[in-house]
């Protein structure tokens, strides 16, 4: 044992749990402990005055004395290897290698420099990260692919949502005209006998409403399925929250407060801004109720730079500027298995209510080119963070429509729609007020009337979806055929004729399914008379 080794230090050498040989200037192993025989498979005397290249593996043993002459121009206590993150290995006196950790440490002075080094295997600890790595990248795949299959089903229910919608909407739209059709009858009967009609003109008031509701609700199911026609606009989202301060304040009642924190300095999104209400009013709704003996609901926006894709969203958010619009409660909070079908339309918890406030919401935001996320925790509460695209368009004045033409009516309208009923309906609603009305079940039809009638045609009125031929083929043809006929399309499904994000496209006017009269004769005034 070098002289330079005292015996506390050779004691304290012979304890420590690592493998530990000490090497002189020469690079000769001066020492070596109990675990190093264990670890190197060398007895302790044969060790001792064999060079340290021994334990250095074949493949670094070249570059190893000039490592080691370095070492010894400035010694200092260093670690190398795994911890290091280089990768590092020692060789055991039958040849086989390990992954090691060796730290250094020097002893003496320049002129009698020991270089003690522990030797640590660490095989264990690697295979511990490797199982760790895999269990992490296991996890991570797990999560992005329930992300993805809850994506999808959202988007299988949103095309059922959406067919169902365009349907129920051709049945609400026949119940509607024929209910005012039969109101004004009645209306009139009325005048002559009040005690006989009053009764049926209520009756048919009720209809009226009740498929009204039952329209509202339509349009929250093709929200959901980002089939509604949407009609953006720059807008301040602050503004939106000021202007809905009050009506939110009466929906939370007396025993709900509403807080809201506001930054001057918020940028502006393109979205349509009765979205961004229902938005606001379905989420402060479902605050309140989780909030059963009262509380303090809270709605904050801020603006957010993502520099990289947010994981954990919808669908993964790319980096840019956005807009983050937060609704927060210390209410009941929601479970894990509540929050995986948060989304789904027709899914509630409570005991009131269809279950398409949260599907309204996330169709909205998403057809505004957003993101929606929540963060809940069951007794604590809830935030849902809207995420919105800063919008760098510039606000475009918008004419609006011209005023309604004086005296009489004398414009000849083309009805193209393949309901049967909905079609009479709207050809006796529009000749009621003084029109011209042809009819045609199909867009061939139509094609081959519009060819052979000798008069003008002032308006196409062509439903979107329909067999054989869409609205838009049937409108380019007939407007091939007359240059001057004006085209209001109508649906309640109208992806045919949407542009992104379910604007419409340029030059269309649509009239949305189920309509009343007075929006069936607003739309045809507006398009005969527009300036264009």
């Amino acid at each position: 044992m070098p002289e330079i080794l005292g015996s506390d230090l050779n004691a304290l050498l012979e304890a420590t749990p690592d493998a530990m040989v000490c090497v002189d200037r020469r690079g000769l192993i001066a020492f070596a402990n109990a675990q190093a025989e264990q670890l190197l498979g060398y007895a302790r005397s044969e060790l001792v005055g064999l060079s340290v290249d021994v334990i250095v593996p074949d493949a670094a043993r070249a570059a190893h004395p000039m490592q080691v002459a370095a070492y010894l121009e400035a010694p200092r206590t260093r670690r190398i290897g795994s911890g290091a993150r280089l990768n590092l290995a020692a060789r055991r006196s039958d040849g086989s290698e390990f992954p090691a950790e060796i730290s250094l440490a020097a002893f003496g002075n320049k002129d009698a420099v020991l270089v003690a080094a522990a030797i640590r295997d660490v095989t264990d600890r690697l295979a511990a990260d490797a199982e760790r790595e895999r269990l992490l990248a296991t996890a991570e795949r797990e999560r992005v692919d329930t992300k993805v299959r809850q994506a999808q089903r959202l988007e299988s229910l949103g095309q059922l949502a959406g067919g169902v919608a365009h349907d129920f909407n051709n049945l609400l739209g026949v119940i509607l005209s024929y209910a005012s059709l039969v109101a004004a009858d009645i209306a009139e009967a009325a005048e002559a006998d009040h005690d006989t009609w009053d009764s049926p003109l209520r009756d048919v008031e009720q209809i009226r409403l009740a498929a009204e509701r039952a329209a509202r609700l339509t349009h929250q199911l093709l929200a959901f399925a980002r089939r509604e026609i949407v009609h953006p606009k720059l807008l301040n989202i602050n503004d939106v929250v000021c202007d809905m301060k009050e009506l939110l304040d009466r929906t939370l009642g007396e025993e709900v407060e509403l807080k809201t924190t506001l930054p001057l300095d918020l940028r502006q999104v393109m979205a349509d801004p009765g979205q961004i209400e229902q938005v606001l009013v379905n989420l402060v709704v479902n605050a309140r109720d989780a909030m059963p003996q009262g509380g303090v609901v809270s709605i904050e926006t801020n603006n957010v730079d993502v520099d990289t894709v947010v994981p954990g969203t919808d669908s993964e958010l790319a980096p840019g500027q956005y807009v983050d619009l937060r609704v927060s409660d210390a209410g009941v909070g929601m479970t894990p298995e509540v929050l995986e079908r948060a989304f789904e339309p027709f899914f509630t918890t409570k005991s009131k209510g269809s279950g398409l406030g949260l599907a309204t919401v996330y169709g909205a935001v998403a057809q505004a080119g957003g993101t929606v996320r929540i963060f809940s925790v069951p007794d604590v509460g809830t935030t849902f963070s809207i995420l919105l695209p800063v919008s760098v368009e510039s606000p475009v004045e918008v004419e609006g429509p011209s005023a309604p033409l004086a005296g009489a009516v004398v414009e000849t309208v083309l009805i193209v729609e393949d309901e049967d009923a909905l079609r009479e309906a709207t050809r006796r609603l529009l000749v009621r007020h003084g029109y011209t009305v042809m009819t045609a079940p199909d867009g061939l039809a139509a094609i081959s009337d519009a060819a052979v009638y000798e008069g003008a045609i002032d308006l196409l009125l062509t439903d979107v979806v329909m067999p054989q031929m869409l609205g838009v083929e049937v409108a380019r043809q007939i407007t091939d055929q007359r240059p001057g006929v004006r085209v209001l399309f109508m649906s309640g499904y109208a992806q045919p004729v949407l542009a992104a994000q379910g604007r419409l496209a340029a030059g269309v006017t649509l009239l949305e399914k189920p309509f009343s009269d007075t929006e069936l004769l607003a739309k045809v005034r507006e398009v005969i008379d527009r300036n264009d």
